[in-house]
């Protein structure tokens, strides 16, 4: 029988270090829902890229999606909120130049005041923040985003996306 060797800390952290190294990094991004009274979903219009965009962003090492979405609406437009039931996971696959992606969906509820102020946006970030009922989303984000909240905006259940397919689960 082979008695299995102790392993000091050092040698731990050493094989640890060689498996981060080659194993597969995905980066995670989390997004928010957050309606206005009418039901509308909240829309920013980035500085950096041709499509709108739900508000969050990616996710920094060592913190939680539920944290970082919280914290990019809060450094980019100004907002307090809190990260309510995952809507999705939506596994996205490379894309313009991208690698593949875990985006988390987060409701975020209502903002009862509907109104945003522009004086606080992170302007090197955010153009405008728009107000748009689903239907209309799509004429303004990514085809992968617009087909994720025709299919997660509106469910009781989390649901996991693949390329904001629903996936059967087997």
């Amino acid at each position: 029988q082979v008695m299995a060797r102790s392993e000091t800390e050092a040698e731990r952290l050493k094989r640890i270090a060689i498996l981060n190294a080659r194993l597969p990094r995905k980066r995670a991004i989390a997004q928010g829902l957050l309606r206005d009274p009418r039901g509308r979903v909240l829309l920013c219009e980035l500085s950096y890229k041709r499509e709108w965009d739900l508000p969050g962003g990616v996710v920094d090492p060592g913190e939680s999606p539920a944290t970082c979405v919280e914290r990019e609406i809060f450094e980019e437009l100004g907002l307090q909120v809190s990260a309510g039931r995952l809507l999705a996971v939506n596994w996205l696959p490379p894309w313009r130049g991208w690698d593949d992606a875990l985006l988390y969906l987060f409701d975020l509820g209502v903002h009862e005041a509907g109104e945003l102020d522009p004086s606080l946006f992170l302007r090197r970030e955010i153009a405008g923040a728009h107000w748009r009922t689903i239907e209309d989303a799509a004429s303004h984000v990514a085809s992968y985003t617009a087909r994720m909240l025709e299919v997660a905006a509106d469910t009781e259940h989390t649901r996991y996306l693949e390329n904001s397919e629903p996936v059967r689960v087997r």
